[in-house]
This record gives C-alpha cells, structure tokens and sequence, in this order.
C-alpha cells in the first residue's frame, strides 16, 4: 500500500497531503512548515531536497526504515526547531557492516532547534562538539545507539536544556563537569565515568538513573542539593564508600536504588525517617550492622537488602540473623544509646518550640483566610504513592472518565485532618502527545482562576513502581459528571432518566460563556481553549457549569511550536473548524520527496490545519450551544453529507423549530399556547446565538461577549415567565 497516496494529487491542495502542515499567517502562510510522516515504513534515504523548505520547523520522521547518513544540507534551514529520527537505522552502510557516525554538521544545524531525537537508530563514533552550538536546545534523546568516546563537555553550553537522554550506549570517560551548568535540567538518564559535584548544581533534577554502566568513586556529598529529586538509580555501577548523610536532605525522594555496588558501612538510620520513600534497594552491595525497622523499612515489599552478609535484625520477613552480643558492641550500645538519648531531649525541646510557633503562625492564617483544600500558597506536593492510596490502587471502580490522553478516577485525599474527594487524571505516556498534554494544562491552570472553570488543585510528575514514568493532575471533583452524559444518556433517579430543563441549559450556556469570555479577555494573553464539547465541560452539586481538559490549550499570539510540539491536533471532530492554505513554492521539493522514496499512490490523505484562534473556540461553543438544546451530537449520520447540525438547526428557524430541539424541551412548552410561544421564543433566541456563534467565516462570528449578554438577556425573560405562572396559578 502507498503511505503518501496524496501526494502528487494534483486534484488535492498539497497543505492537505497527509503528514504536511502548512503556515496560516503572515510570512509563512501557505508555505510548509511541518513534516509528520511518523510510522509510515517508508525505505530509503533521507534528501537533501527536504533543505529547499525553507520554512520548514518541524521534521518528524520516527518508526521508519530509513538508513544513511544525515544530510549536512539540513542546516540550511533555519527555522527547523524540531528533528526527530528515532527508530530508524540512521547509519552508513559500507563493507556490509553499519560504520555510521554523527557528522560534525550537526554543529551547523538551526540554532532555533529545540527538540532533537535519534534513539533507537545504529549511530556509532563520537556526539560531535558541535552540538553545543545549538544554543535552544531544550530535549536531548539519544539512547540505544553506539556511541561511544567520552560525552561532549560543550553540553554545558545548552543552558535552556531540560531533559537529556544518553542511556543505552558506550560512553568512556568521566562525566563533564559542565553539566553542573545546566541548572534548567530537571530529568537526566545518562551515562558512564565518575560523578562530578556538579551535580549538586541541577536545582530541578526530579530523576536520575545511571544504572549500569561503570560509574566509580563515591556517591558526591553535593547530591543532597537536588531538593527536586524524587528518583535515584545507582544501580549496577562500582560505587564504594559510605552513604553520605546529604541524601536526608532529598525530602521528595521516593525510589532510591543503589543495588549491586560496592557501599559499605551501615544503613543510615535516617532513611526510616523519609516519609516519601515508597522504594529503597540496597541489595548485593558491603553493607553490614543493624537494620532499622521502622518507617519503609516496616514493609518488606518496598524494601531489598539481600546480598549483604553482614547486615542483621530488621523484621522478621527479611529472614536476616540477629546481631550478635559481644561486650566490646555492648559498650558501643549504651554509648549510643546514651547519645541517642541526649540528642533526642534536644531534638524534642526544638520540635516543641517549632511546633508552637507553627500553630501561632496557623492560626493567624486561619482567621485571615477560613477556607482550606489541597492547594496552599506551599503548593502541596502529593507523591505517585499517595495517588495510589487515594484511589484504591486506581481501582476500575473509581474509573469515572477516558479520554484520548488518559484516564479520571475518584478519590478520597486527607488536607489538613480533612478529607476531600478529588478527581485524578492519569495521563497515557505511551499516547503521542500525552505529555505535552500535561504541560498544556499545567502552564494554562496555573494562569487562571473562575468560578466556571475546573480547580486543578495539585499535579503529580514522577515514576510508578515500575520505574515507568507517571504524570497526573488532581482537580476537585464534581459529583454530577460530565454534560455530554445529561444530554445522551441522562442520569437515572427513581426509576426515570432526568432530563435538563430549559432554565437549566440555559445557566450552563451562561457558565461556559462566562468562562470562555474569561479566557479569551486573559492578562497578559487571551487563552484559547482548543477543544470546546460536553465532554469537558463539568457539573457541580448545584449543576453551575465548570470548563475542564486544558490539555490544548495555547496562549494567543504564542507560536503553536512554542506552547507545544503537536500543532496538528486541533480539539474534536464535529466542534473545529479548519481552513487549508497551498503553497506552490514547495510543491515541488515535496514531489522530488515522493519520488526519492518510491512511494506508491493509493491511501487517503490526512488534512492538517490552521493555527488557533479565539474565533475557533467560538465556532466549538456554537455547535457546543446547539447540541444542547437539540440533544444532537454534530457528528449524527441523519445529518447526511452536506447538511451537519448548524445547517440542520438553521433551515428550521424559526418556523420549524420545535422539530429539530430536544423532545424534552418541546415537552416543556406545552404549558398553554401563550406561555408555550414565550418559551419556543427563548429557544429559538439561543439557536441564533449558536447559528451566528459557529458561521463558517470567522470574521462573521458573534463575539463571546456579545453571545453572553444575549443568553443573560434571554435568562431574564424566561424568569419573567416563570413569574407570569406562578401568577396566573
């Protein structure tokens, strides 16, 4: 089958080629800026042709069979931001054996480069030095290669770098000093050598795993420094010496493995005491004495020492003999046990004082601010163990919501002695795009605050017990679900399924309004929402309307590149709008592309879109409004091909109107012909309101302002019918 069947239509707008997304304002209009042909199998090598594009930003070319060496042409483009070749066989193919290395022209790439991905391909010889002339790198990943040679120190001069990836390869040497430089790195999975101080310098490092390689010398003093730590992996490397006393300092670690060294001494008793520490493995190491029973070491399924012949006592499922009794560790006992004592009193004296100065400063908070939750200006952080806890292991009974990055489940988490069910969203990170998802939200929750919009009250951004990596976002939970659930399958109460009435629609309109309003009116940029359905748009026990799932959203005016890295996804079918640019200026480059793959012609082409706006978000809340009222979704097949639910809503106002909204509501207007007609008004003045929200022309659009005072306007009149029943009654 052909991968690229569009390609070469000449009956097809090249920007809607599969895999090619086009520019949608100013200089870049209509030219293309995006290349995505991930996963499509397609052999050969890659053109130097691809150079010609000259707008092009984003290469995506992942999961294919492409092989040769990397075209130096490709640093001709300028505005390349992103390169991703992971899972090829990116290599030069000579005297039947791969010999392929990283060209130096790496060196001469883009320096607006961000991204830059080339695990899982056959790359061997040295990373270039030239690499750190790529001043805006941000993410490194080259695992699973052959490299090898000692790793680059010019990687010190990628001060905007925050995540490398170099695990899986055969690097020599010591570990460059420079990388202390990079103070914005919070995720590193490197490596082999010795470990530098600088280390301590990595203030955000939340992750770091050097297992297996031939790290030497002892663990630095200065790691106790990454107060954002939360996963430590030394495993399998030749470290001796004793565990320095920094390691109390890492408050938010929660796996520390230092399994298959060579450490010797005693377990520190101060690892007991780390509350957050849901995995600890000191096995196959030189470690010898006591082992503490109380805190992670209570549990032996969170802990491993075995492989430690010299170790003693610890619970009894550890299956380790006791402590033997000599005179000369009696001495040592009661020595110990005398300076326990001592420094217990003063520990003790200390933690009282502390602890009446906190409930003076506490109670002072308390009277200038009585409302309490899981959010505080300490911004709680809540660890991946404690969401297992809180969701009962993310029991299939909590599971309340699914989405296309993840999954919702209830839970039940303790803020200040008190409990408060909250809703945890766990995101897919096997799902394409479910981590930029994350960082979506994150970056546009952290900027708002609305009655009508859904409080994120803390996030989770660790690793499982699986070593897996784990991102979650708690919010507070509303216990009436979702709107697409009252409108297509309704609650079920004594017997019936409820239904909303006409002032009850008529208030969630407003709420998501309000919130809408609210974003696009956003200081010091408008937010756009991107994915407007009743799906995301949530129900409180009082049914006031909150906004959920920022997962794409973007700032307005902000680069698509710069909010996220997948500007082709643009919300859900049936609620977007899309407007497709050609460009001839590359036309031919992407022919000369077609042909240099040999690629067959025969499967449907997938259309990318244009950059967002706030008029998108207005057509969503448009064909949002109408199904509301219709109880129709845009994507029914009654609407036939050409038809859809705006025009079908739109040839039957106003005569037809009670033909076409929601069975439910023409039972409501049957109250007698003068009150009946009052409320037909009222609906057929919220469907113009969705009619004009959702014309195709975004500049013929009702503003959101504009669309809020007219549904407040039309409140206002059904509550003076309201009042003209209670009269009449």
């Amino acid at each position: 089958m052909g991968a690229l069947a569009s390609w070469g239509n000449l009956s097809i707008p090249m920007c809607q080629w599969r895999g090619v997304a086009c520019g949608s304002r100013g200089h870049r209009r209509g030219h293309v800026v995006a290349l995505d042909l991930t996963g499509l199998n397609l052999l050969g090598t890659i053109s130097p042709a691809l150079a010609n594009i000259t707008y092009l930003r984003r290469l995506n070319l992942p999961q294919n069979r492409f092989y040769g060496i990397l075209p130096p042409e490709l640093g001709n483009i300028h505005d390349l931001e992103t390169l991703d070749l992971s899972y090829n066989s990116i290599e030069e193919i000579g005297a039947n054996r791969p010999t392929g290395e990283l060209p130096d022209s790496v060196g001469n790439l883009s320096t607006n480069m961000k991204y830059f991905i080339t695990n899982y391909n056959s790359i061997t010889g040295r990373i270039p030095e030239g690499i750190g002339n790529l001043v805006n790198l941000q993410f490194v990943e080259m695992n699973n290669n052959l490299f090898e040679g000692p790793i680059p120190d010019s990687f010190g001069r990628l001060k905007k770098l925050n995540q490398l990836y170099l695990s899986g390869n055969k690097f020599s040497g010591s570990i460059p000093s420079s990388i202390g430089n990079l103070q914005m790195l919070n995720i590193t999975i490197f490596l082999t050598g010795t470990l530098p101080p600088e280390v301590g310098n990595l203030k955000n490092l939340a992750m770091l795993d050097f297992s297996d390689n031939r790290i030497f010398g002892e663990i630095p003093s200065s790691l106790g420094e990454c107060q954002s730590l939360q996963y430590l992996n030394t495993s399998g490397n030749y470290l001796q010496g004793k565990m320095p006393p920094s390691i109390e300092q890492l408050r938010g670690l929660q796996v520390l493995d230092l399994s298959h060294n060579n450490l010797s001494g005693s377990i520190p008793t101060f690892l007991e005491n780390m509350i957050g520490l849901a995995g600890l493995n000191l096995s196959f190491n030189n470690l010898e004495g006591n082992v503490p029973k109380d805190g992670i070491f209570s549990n032996a399924s969170a802990v491993s020492v075995v492989g430690n012949d010299g170790l003693c006592n610890g619970i009894p499922q550890l299956k380790l003999p006791p402590c033997s009794n000599h005179c000369t560790k009696k001495k040592k006992t009661t020595w110990k046990l005398a300076m326990t004592v001592s420094i217990c009193s003063v520990i003790l004296f200390i933690t009282v004082v502390i602890a009446l100065f906190a409930c003076y400063c506490d109670t002072k908070r308390t009277k200038s601010n009585p409302e309490t939750s899981l959010t505080s200006e300490q911004h709680i952080r809540v660890s991946y163990a404690e969401l297992v806890s809180a969701t009962n292991g993310f029991a299939s009974e909590n599971l309340i919501g699914a989405g296309s990055f993840g999954s919702v489940y209830k839970g039940s988490m303790t803020s200040n002695g008190h409990q408060q069910e909250v809703a945890v969203k766990v995101l897919n990170l096997t799902q394409r795009g479910a981590s930029h998802s994350f960082v979506a939200e994150c970056e546009t929750l952290r900027c708002i605050r609305h009655r009508n919009l859904v409080k994120i009250l803390t996030v989770c951004s660790s690793i499982d017990f699986h070593r897996d990596n784990f991102k979650a976002l708690v919010y507070e939970f509303l216990p009436n679900g979702n709107l697409d659930h009252w409108l297509h399958q309704r609650p079920i109460e004594d017997g019936e399924r409820n239904a909303l009435d006409l002032s009850v629609r008529i208030r969630i309109a407003i709420d998501v309004a309000s919130a809408l309003e609210y974003l696009h009116q956003s200081k010091p940029l408008p937010i756009i929402h991107c994915d407007h359905k009743p799906s995301n748009v949530l129900l409180d026990r009082n049914m006031v309307a909150h906004v959920g799932d920022f997962g794409l959203a973007r700032f307005l005016h902000q680069d698509a590149d710069k909010s996220s890295n997948w500007a082709s996804m643009r919300g859900t079918i049936g609620y977007v709008a899309q407007i497709f640019f050609t460009a001839i200026s590359e036309y031919t480059y992407i022919l000369v592309l077609l042909f240099h793959y040999h690629l067959p012609l025969s499967i449907p082409e997938y259309g990318l879109g244009n950059e967002v706006s706030i008029q998108g978000d207005v057509y969503s809340y448009g064909i949002l409004l109408l199904e509301v009222f219709t109880g129709k979704r845009p994507t029914d097949n009654e609407f036939g091909e050409g038809l859809g639910l705006r025009k079908y809503v739109e040839i039957a106002l106003p005569g037809r109107v009670t033909s076409v909204v929601d069975r439910h509501l023409v039972q409501e207007t049957e109250d007698g012909e003068g009150i009946a007609d009052m409320k037909i008004s009222c609906i057929i003045s919220v469907l113009r309101i969705g009619v004009q929200c959702s014309e195709e022309a975004p500049a013929d659009r009702m503003q959101i302002s504009d669309a809020l005072k007219e549904l407040q306007g039309t409140r206002d009149k059904l509550q003076n019918i309201k009042h003209l029943c209670i009269e009449g009654a």
